[in-house]
């Protein structure tokens, strides 16, 4: 959506100035630049630079499956993300959030109890249905975020590091931390290259992954296409405390999360069950002898239809909350062992 408190804040990702006028033309009143949003669901104020560095998150086949479109509630890695983005964030209603590359906007709708205002910005416009009516949305690059100097007292970024160069990691951290007052906290999850021994077992589960993928009880064609756009600038945590100071914030608390029974639930049994519902999709109506649905429709309906189980099946929310807990083992095991995938709450100094 476009609230009234969202236009207030936004300001030219060019110059900084003030923007005037209606939601879907906005005219900078300093540089003149002027912002058209074709959208009345977000705002487009992507910066007219143009930079050689293009994410695969723009292409629609990054996007086939449609898991975007609804929200489902946070369970298996995306709950234990969220609690721990709540724990070490720790928002009050009189906080202003900003989630840095928000996706979907799934976040701000799990976290609307906060109470405070939160404000999601991505480069890519696949935001969800239910985001777009009920969270303040808008079209923006990390390294030309369109808000003022200490505009926002905190800030999150989840899955998003990775997809980044060394160059554009150091522009994105620079502008989140102009945006964020001096002692504002910045949250991010996402890893460094190097990993610790017991990331062997995240080796076996994807030797197992490729083995029943062969089976063909997997297809894993859609996650391989989704970390393809990796670019993992990070090599080691030391690294990673170095470009954040270079940015102007110090490291306050870390925790690793080295998912092993995560990596079995999510990247198996999960990819099995999704196998299964995108074969009984094909099967239905005679599609496969009919030759009438693609891969894509095939992903798309398994996705629609777990949504659909979640959202309407007690029984299957009491399993996706037991793996869930068994998830979190790996947290209580492995969370003090210095290994790549980590949480991390950074502070504006």
């Amino acid at each position: 959506m476009i609230s009234e408190r969202l236009l207030q804040r936004v300001r030219c990702p060019a110059c900084h100035g003030a923007l005037a006028g209606a939601s879907s033309s906005l005219r900078c009143v300093s540089c003149g630049l002027i912002y058209v949003s074709e959208s009345t669901d977000f705002l487009d104020l992507r910066p007219r630079e143009a930079f050689a560095e293009r994410t695969k998150y723009l292409d629609e086949a990054l996007h086939a499956d449609a898991r975007y479109d609804r929200v489902s509630p946070p369970l298996l890695g995306s709950k234990i993300r969220n609690d721990m983005l709540r724990a070490f964030l720790a928002p009050s209603p009189g906080d202003l959030i900003i989630d840095l590359g928000c996706g979907s906007g799934r976040a701000i709708l799990w976290n609307r109890d906060w109470q405070a205002q939160s404000i999601g910005i991505d480069i890519s416009p696949f935001f969800a249905r239910e985001a777009r009516a009920g969270a303040d949305l808008l079209l923006g690059d990390l390294r030309r975020l369109p808000f003022a100097d200490a505009t926002f007292s905190k800030a999150y970024s989840l899955d998003v590091l990775e997809h980044l160069s060394p160059a554009a990691l150091a522009a994105m951290l620079r502008e989140a931390a102009r945006v964020l007052a001096p002692g504002g906290q910045l949250f991010v999850y996402t890893h460094v290259r190097r990993n610790a021994a017991i990331a062997r077992g995240l080796r076996v589960i994807n030797g197992l992954v490729h083995r029943l993928e062969r089976m063909g009880l997997i297809d894993a064609r859609q996650e391989r296409l989704r970390k393809s756009d990796h670019l993992n600038p990070l090599a080691d945590i030391p690294e990673l405390r170095r470009v954040a100071a270079d940015a102007g914030f110090e490291i306050k608390k870390i925790r690793y999360y080295t998912p092993i029974v995560g990596g079995f639930v999510e990247n198996v049994l999960m990819r099995i069950a999704e196998k299964r519902l995108s074969d009984r999709a094909r099967r239905a109506g005679g599609a496969v002898a009919a030759g009438t649905m693609t891969d894509e429709d095939a992903m798309k309906a398994a996705r629609a239809e777990g949504k659909r189980r979640v959202a309407e099946s007690p029984a299957t929310r009491a399993v996706l909350r037991a793996l869930t807990a068994a998830m979190k083992l790996d947290l209580l095991l492995f969370g003090r062992i210095e290994s790549g995938p980590f949480f991390a709450l950074l502070e504006r100094q």
